[in-house]
């Protein structure tokens, strides 16, 4: 049986066109997950050698208590994710102030509470269709182009007051008394720090998912400090490993069908237990 030339026309066609969405996607995909890990980079810098790690994760899981708001009462997810992630912050800094409990005490009350009072407000709304795993673990393959608009945007501006702040907080990481007595004003510092965690944690949440944001805080910072002597080497190599990881994972999910978010950690992974060899030369930064 001889198929007319036409019919196998149309079908080169429809091949060719699934073949430029595809990669249509996948390019978005690279773009956003680069541009987020050249911004969170600097600021897992900080998480490690302020040893903040159970404050970004209890940050990040607090997200889905916005997720749930959002869809609640039909407000932009992005900021209801940072509203409430802010407000997380402002009130661990109340509670601290007021004494009584430890700060890992605090966090994880903070933590388990906003995660379990988001499950339980997703539960009630019967009415609401809600892929719960897209948000826990993120779908970097499913951004639009306002997706990744929002990612340079918010990361230019999460970078350029990173670097407003950066003496007087890099100075409080190494000594407190000593950031106050040069009139740095380490409080003002600490709290625009959280702030830009919210910031990052909420342009994340629908990347690499609530539940991931942490590891791509914290892995490629852990990586590079490793390698740099400098904090301010230290923070650049952080950016490049996260984008390297981004780059690696989003392959190998593309290679071998497994879930995007996930595969980018394992990559972040895998570049830290090659940085563990014995024939890396080793940094010398800010001990965490």
């Amino acid at each position: 049986m001889t198929i007319p030339i036409p019919i196998i026309m149309m079908a080169m066609g429809t091949i060719t066109d699934r073949s430029i969405a595809m990669d249509d996607f996948f390019l978005r995909a690279l773009l956003a997950g680069t541009g987020l890990a050249l911004t969170v980079g600097p600021l897992g810098c900080f998480v490690i050698w302020r040893r903040m790690a159970y404050f970004g994760d209890t940050m990040a899981h607090s997200s889905l208590l916005g997720v749930a708001l959002a869809l609640m009462f039909s407000l932009n997810l992005t900021l209801s994710v940072f509203v409430v992630a802010a407000a997380v912050s402002l009130l661990l800094l109340v509670l601290q102030k007021r004494g009584g409990l430890s700060a890992d005490s605090l966090l994880g009350i903070l933590s388990h509470s906003t995660l379990a009072i988001g499950l339980v407000l997703v539960a009630f709304m019967s009415w609401v269709r809600i892929d719960l795993m897209s948000y826990l673990f993120g779908d970097i393959l499913a951004v639009e182009p306002v997706d990744i608009a929002t990612v340079w945007l918010g990361g230019a501006f999460v970078l350029a007051v990173l670097a407003l702040i950066w003496r007087p907080l890099l100075a409080s990481t190494v000594s407190e008394d000593v950031a106050e007595a040069e009139g740095l004003n380490p409080a003002r510092a600490r709290l625009v720090f959280m702030l830009l965690m919210a910031l990052v944690i909420a342009i994340a949440m629908k990347i690499v998912g609530i539940l991931l944001i942490t590891a791509l805080l914290i892995i490629p910072a852990a990586t590079a400090r490793r390698f740099a002597a400098t904090p301010e080497r230290m923070a650049i190599l952080a950016s490049l490993i996260g984008a390297v990881a981004v780059i690696g994972g989003l392959y190998g999910s593309l290679s071998y069908d497994t879930p995007s978010g996930p595969s980018i950690v394992v990559a972040a992974l895998v570049l830290f237990v090659i940085s563990l060899l014995p024939v890396v030369r080793r940094g010398n930064v800010l001990k965490g």
